[in-house]
C-alpha cells in the first residue's frame, strides 16, 4: 500500500509537506570522533534538517581482499583498513545521535551490514537509507524491514527492472518508503543527475521522492524542490580542502546554507500562486508611488477647453491618472491652473463638450 505521506519521529515526509534536507556526512570525518560532532554542528547551524552518516563495520560488511581505491590514502594500506579506521564504538554512535538531537537535527546512518543494523536499531535509528550499492543486498533489506521503520531507497546503481521488486517488497510489509534519484557518479555531470526519474518514480510507484545528489552544486537540489522532491540530500565538507573521497561532491556550510535557504523560498513561491485580477495592498501603495498623473503643460484659465497640448504627466500617481488622458480631452477647465499643477476630477465641467 503507497503511503504519500509518513512520519520520522518529528517531521512529516510527503505530500503537502516541506523538503526535508539531509546534509551527508558519509565518511567525511575520516575517522575522527571530533570532527563527525563538528559536521553536526556546522550542518545545524546551516539551517538543514537531517544529519546522516555511514555505519561501516568493517569484517562485518567486507574482508582483506576488497581491492577497490587500494591506493586513495596515504594512510591505509588497504580499503579494508579505511573502513576499519571509518568505525566507531556503539557508544560513539549513541553520542552522536544524542547530539545531533540536541541541535534538533534528525539523526541517519546509513548501514552496510546485518550488524551495522542491529547496532543503529539499538541507538534508535528512526528511519534507514538504503545505499544504491546495497539494493542488490537482500540479506540487509530484511533486517532493515524486520525493524518496521520507514525506508528511504537510494536507486543510483539500479535499473527500474531491479527497483520495481525491492519496492514492491517494502510496499507489501506496509512500510512507509521513499524513492531517491540518485546518480552514483562522483561528481554527476549535469548530463547525469536525471531529474526526470522524480515523475517517473513518483508515478510508477506512487510513494513521496527525493533526489541525492552528487554534483557538488547546489542547483540540482534547488530544482528537485520545484519538482516537489519531498527530500533532498547533498554530502558536506567543511571545506574543499579537506581529505576525502567524496570532498569534490560535497557542498561547503555556506553552500548549504544556500541550498536550505533556496528551497523554503522556492516552497513559499509554488505555495502562494499569483492572482492578477485584483492588486494586493503593497502594489496599490506602488501603484500611487510610481504612477503617473496629468498635470498642466502650461499656464490653463478657467473656462479654457483641454487641448492634448495643454497636458503632460509627472509621479506620483495622486490626481488623474495619466491614463485617462482621452476621456478628459475637451473637458472645460473651472479655476485658472498653474503650469506642472496637479489635475483631478473636481477642477473639470464634465459636461462641457469640446
Amino acid at each position: 500500500m503507497a503511503k504519500l505521506q509518513f512520519e520520522i519521529e518529528n517531521r512529516t515526509v510527503g505530500l503537502g509537506s516541506p523538503c526535508l534536507v539531509i546534509g551527508e556526512v558519509a565518511q567525511a570525518h575520516d575517522g575522527s570522533l571530533g570532527t563527525a560532532h563538528a559536521f553536526i554542528d556546522a550542518i545545524a547551524g546551516a539551517g538543514a534538517e537531517v544529519v546522516k552518516f555511514q555505519t561501516h563495520i568493517a569484517h562485518a560488511e567486507s574482508s582483506p581482499e576488497e581491492q577497490f581505491r587500494v591506493k586513495f590514502s596515504r594512510q591505509d594500506a588497504t580499503r579494508y583498513d579505511y573502513w576499519k579506521r571509518m568505525e566507531f564504538t556503539e557508544e560513539q554512535w549513541a553520542g552522536l545521535r544524542e547530539h545531533a538531537l540536541q541541535q534538533g537535527l534528525l539523526f541517519l546512518s546509513s548501514p552496510f551490514s546485518e550488524a551495522a543494523v542491529d547496532m543503529l536499531d539499538r541507538v534508535g535509528m528512526p528511519a534507514w537509507k538504503i545505499a544504491s550499492g546495497e539494493v542488490s543486498n537482500p540479506i540487509l533489506i530484511d533486517r532493515i524491514m524486520k525493524t518496521r521503520k520507514p525506508v528511504l531507497l537510494s536507486t543510483g546503481m539500479s535499473i527500474l527492472s531491479e527497483i520495481d521488486p525491492i519496492v514492491e517488497q517494502i510496499k507489501k510489509q506496509d512500510l512507509p518508503l521513499a524513492v531517491f534519484q540518485c546518480t552514483s557518479k562522483y561528481p554527476s555531470l549535469p548530463e547525469n543527475i536525471g531529474m526526470n526519474m522524480l515523475e517517473v518514480y513518483r508515478n510508477r510507484y506512487g510513494v513521496p521522492v527525493g533526489l541525492s545528489d552528487h554534483s557538488g552544486k547546489i542547483f540540482p537540489g534547488l530544482i528537485a524542490a520545484s519538482l516537489g522532491a519531498s527530500i533532498v540530500e547533498v554530502h558536506v565538507t567543511l571545506n574543499r580542502d579537506m581529505f576525502g573521497p567524496d570532498v569534490p561532491v560535497s557542498l561547503t556550510p555556506p553552500e548549504l546554507r544556500q541550498l536550505v535557504d533556496g528551497v523554503r523560498f522556492i516552497e513559499k513561491m509554488l505555495a502562494n500562486p499569483l492572482g492578477k485580477d485584483e492588486l494586493d495592498t503593497d502594489l496599490t501603495n506602488m501603484r500611487t508611488m510610481f504612477g503617473k498623473s496629468l498635470v498642466a503643460a502650461r499656464d490653463l484659465k478657467a473656462g479654457q477647453l483641454l487641448t492634448r497640448a495643454d497636458l503632460t504627466s509627472r509621479k506620483p500617481g495622486i490626481g488623474i491618472p495619466a491614463a485617462q488622458i482621452d476621456t478628459i480631452l475637451g473637458k472645460s477647465i473651472k479655476r485658472n491652473v498653474a503650469r506642472d499643477e496637479f489635475l483631478h476630477m473636481t477642477d473639470l465641467d464634465l459636461e462641457a463638450q469640446a
